[in-house]
């Protein structure tokens, strides 16, 4: 597995910031977001870290990003989740053991 640098020296008036976002893009141009974020969690805490603060901050306005749904839709989804938990339809997963699954 290839070991991916976060910062580079900016090149043809490049930040440091897109440097590191066009060298994760370039990483493999194939990659769906699932193998991106796969082998993101493979960096040292530290590279993450850099990451995804360079993500972040790629964002011009960070909250006003689109989302996939509406607020009353979420609302909505969330309800039902809560419902779902109470009456023991699904359970619960601790975020600790979701994060070692995804790993």
């Amino acid at each position: 597995m290839s070991s991916l640098r976060i910062y580079t020296t900016p090149k043809h008036g490049t930040t440091q910031k897109q440097a590191s976002i066009r060298r994760l893009l370039a990483y493999d141009i194939h990659m769906s977001i699932d193998q991106i974020a796969s082998e993101a969690l493979r960096l040292p805490a530290r590279e993450r870290a850099l990451l995804a603060g360079s993500l972040w901050e790629s964002l011009d306005d960070p909250f006003s990003a689109p989302s996939q749904m509406e607020d009353a839709e979420a609302a909505a989804l969330a309800l039902e989740r809560d419902r779902q938990i109470e009456q023991g339809e699904v359970q619960a997963v601790p975020h600790e053991e979701l994060m070692a699954r995804l790993r």
